[in-house]
């Protein structure tokens, strides 16, 4: 037997269950027919315009993302804006597509957990429980098997992340032992309280903005402990990881008895930046 596209929601959902969503995210299936068979599946961070091309120049016929290409309410998706033109290529070329965001950071096996896995992150829990199950929910935290300084999380997260070009900013003495840490992929400034009340010596995550990253560290200082150190990512690559195990899972799942799924995940990730330059004068 052939998987179909209901065969294939019906795993995703599972494994990043829609219950587990932030009440303003839009996650799930955004167009396809039921009904239709899925024999390749791409994965991607975002649904660009390149990222669905990639997909149909493969032959996909199921898209998997982490950002939602639809998350504000629209009254049209006519092929004259760039959203509309990707709903017409997917639907035109038989490629369903598919939203697993806030779920899929909090799930288990999910985008804090891969990026976890980066650094070496063990023992692992919520850094946000969720309150219908306490060991899921945002972000993780955990501790290394042995303390490592700020610098060498830097440069883990440097080699583990793929290429892009914010690299990882760290506010903190590099020198410093790190043993603790919370991380959360995306944007983890809103978070700075639970990730103190957790007591850690660091926090991994992505587009931490001047104000907040700056109270933050002067609170830590006030206090007299210093940390928690920040360490900030790219937000793309923050949410790569977590990718190639969906994609293991969705070919597990489906393959079954019947006809093999195959998956392919996008090495790419969709950073707006193209190029970092320092000053070199004094």
């Amino acid at each position: 037997m052939t998987a179909t596209l209901a065969d294939a929601v019906r795993v995703l959902d599972q494994l990043y269950p829609p219950a587990l969503k932030e009440d303003w995210d839009r996650v799930g299936l955004v167009c396809g027919a039921p009904e239709d068979p899925v024999r390749r599946i791409a994965l991607a961070v975002d649904p660009t315009l390149r990222a669905v091309g990639q997909a149909l120049d493969w032959g996909a016929d199921l898209l998997v993302v982490h950002h939602p290409l639809l998350l504000r309410p629209v009254s049209s998706v006519a092929a004259t804006t760039f959203k509309g033109a990707i709903v017409h290529r997917l639907i035109r070329a038989g490629c369903a597509l598919y939203t697993a965001h806030t779920n899929a950071d909090a799930a288990a096996g999910g985008v804090a957990e891969a990026l976890a896995g980066v650094i070496g992150l063990g023992q692992t829990r919520p850094l946000v429980p969720s309150l219908d199950n306490p060991d899921l929910g945002l972000g993780r935290i955990g501790r290394l098997a042995a303390p490592a300084a700020l610098g060498e999380i830097a440069r883990r997260l440097a080699d583990g992340l793929p290429p892009n070009r914010h690299g990882v900013r760290v506010a903190g003495p590099l020198e410093a032992p790190v043993t603790s840490l919370a991380v959360v992929g995306g944007a983890g400034d809103s978070l700075f309280d639970a990730v103190r009340e957790a007591g850690v010596d660091a926090y991994v995550t992505a587009d931490l903005r001047h104000h907040p990253a700056l109270e933050a560290r002067e609170a830590a200082e006030f206090a007299g402990r210093g940390r928690p150190y920040l360490l900030d990512v790219s937000h793309a690559a923050s949410e790569w990881g977590w990718l190639a195990g969906a994609a293991l899972a969705l070919s597990e799942r489906l393959s079954g008895s019947g006809d093999k799924v195959v998956t392919w995940v996008n090495p790419e990730v969709a950073d707006p930046w193209t190029a970092h330059v320092e000053r070199t004068n004094t």
